[in-house]
C-alpha cells in the first residue's frame, strides 16, 4: 500500500486525508502530508511507541465511503472492468452511483 501512496501523495488536492492504519508511517505519509499543509486522519497502529491523536469523529465518516465502494462493486461490469476505455468506465461508475444514490 505504501508504494502506491508514494506515487499518489504529491498529487492529492484535498485538505484532509482519511486512511486506515496501514498508512500510519511517519516519514512516508504523515510528515509528507503535514509538509504539504494537509491534515492526516489516520489511526495509530497498536504497536506504536507514542500513539498520535486523530479526529475520531471524522474517521467514522470513512465507513460511509467504504460502504459506497462495497455497493459499487456489486455491479459486475464495474467490479471486473469490462469497459476498455477510461471514459466509458467512468460513465458506468456515474450511472451506478446515480442508481445507488436514488435507492
Amino acid at each position: 500500500d505504501l508504494d502506491g501512496a508514494d506515487q499518489l501523495l504529491p498529487n492529492i488536492v484535498a485538505d484532509t486525508v482519511l486512511a486506515d492504519k496501514g498508512y500510519d508511517a511517519d516519514e512516508r505519509v504523515i510528515e509528507r502530508l503535514q509538509a504539504q499543509g494537509k491534515t492526516a486522519v489516520i489511526p495509530p497502529k497498536r504497536n506504536r511507541n507514542n500513539p498520535r491523536d486523530y479526529d475520531q469523529d471524522l474517521y467514522k465518516a470513512r465507513h460511509l465511503i467504504e460502504n459506497f465502494f462495497a455497493k459499487l462493486k456489486q455491479y459486475r461490469g464495474i467490479a471486473t472492468r469490462y469497459d476498455k476505455r477510461a471514459t466509458n468506465f467512468l460513465g458506468a461508475i456515474y450511472l451506478a452511483a446515480s442508481v445507488i444514490w436514488l435507492n
